[in-house]
């Protein structure tokens, strides 16, 4: 084993989460090692202005704030690697962690990587994301105060989305691509007794029309598809909001540690433990239902204290 590449704290995943448990565990001496993986800071970097973090009245840029808590727990100690982890063997301890082709040794984990929102995946959606597009409606509702919006989607997370944008849009129309809603009833009676919104039926949005002026971009609208009768039509919008599910960045750990049916890791006890002792979970991986940087953020500051007590007690045994 290459005594270079042990670590008291490997730390898995570089957003809100695995940054700030990179900083609490640098700042208890235990110079965590992070990889950041494909996309460093996590889905804040395709976040234009972040309003609701606490102590930044006036907002921040997505990746400012990320740029500084990885600055911030490099401060204290912590190293990262631009790299993606391929490979994880946690049946014997220390635990092994397989980036670029390389083993490192882990005597603590922290997984942090996440989970993805799930996308359209057509060109335009990239194009606007963070101006006028939207994976997270408790995010990015606010700036849509007097608009017309549009929510993709059918279930419940969708369902929520448009109701929590009724508070600040003029309208939400829901655009599903069946004829008939899959969210719960409950669900289904709030959004249909809402008076602003309205629906969609048997669509899909195959483009997102836009703008740019004066250097800015932003949406005015969508094109629609028609499913079953194959005709196309246009609607006038200024924000698309997609909710068609989010996939937890668990794909590596299937069979390693043990996720729920969602794909998601199971956390046991009160803290951030996973199945595995010594391996421990932070964030969007293990939260299907908050996903705010904040909590993900305060996770990660309890994944690295969990680690620092778990570590403790080994030398002390």
């Amino acid at each position: 084993m290459d005594g270079e590449r042990r670590h008291k704290v490997i730390i898995i995943g570089s957003g809100p989460a695995g940054l700030t448990a990179a900083l609490y565990a640098a700042r208890a001496n235990m110079a965590p090692v992070v990889f950041e993986g494909i996309q460093p800071g996590g889905q804040l970097t395709i976040t234009t202005e972040v309003e609701n973090y606490p102590g930044f009245p006036d907002a921040i840029m997505g990746p400012e704030l990320m740029d500084r808590l990885r600055h911030q727990a490099q401060k204290f100690g912590a190293t990262t690697h631009l790299t993606d982890v391929t490979e994880v063997d946690f049946s014997t301890q220390p635990f092994t962690i397989v980036s670029d082709d390389r083993r490192y040794y882990g005597d603590a984990v922290i997984i942090a990587t996440g989970a993805s929102a799930k996308l359209l995946n057509i060109p335009s959606e990239k194009t606007y994301m963070g101006y006028g597009v939207s994976a997270c409606a408790t995010c990015d509702g606010f700036f849509f105060k007097n608009l017309d919006v549009v929510v993709i989607g059918g279930g419940d997370t969708a369902m929520e989305e448009a109701n929590f944008l009724t508070r600040f849009a003029s309208s939400v129309t829901i655009i599903h691509r069946r004829d008939a809603l899959r969210a719960s009833k409950i669900m289904r009676d709030r959004v249909e007794k809402n008076p602003k919104i309205s629906f969609v039926w048997d669509s899909v949005v195959d483009e997102i029309i836009g703008k740019e002026e004066n250097k800015k971009k932003r949406i005015t609208g969508v094109r629609l598809k028609n499913v079953k009768t194959g005709s196309v039509s246009e609607r006038s919008c200024q924000g698309v909001f997609v909710a068609i599910g989010h996939q937890p960045n668990t794909g590596i750990f299937k069979g390693k540690i043990e996720l729920d049916p969602k794909d998601y890791i199971v956390l046991h006890g009160n803290n951030t433990q996973t199945s595995i002792p010594g391996v421990f979970a932070a964030g969007d991986v293990a939260d299907s239902r908050y996903r705010q940087a904040i909590t993900a953020a305060g996770s990660g500051c309890m994944a690295a204290i969990d680690a620092e007590h778990f570590l403790e007690s080994k030398e002390s045994s």
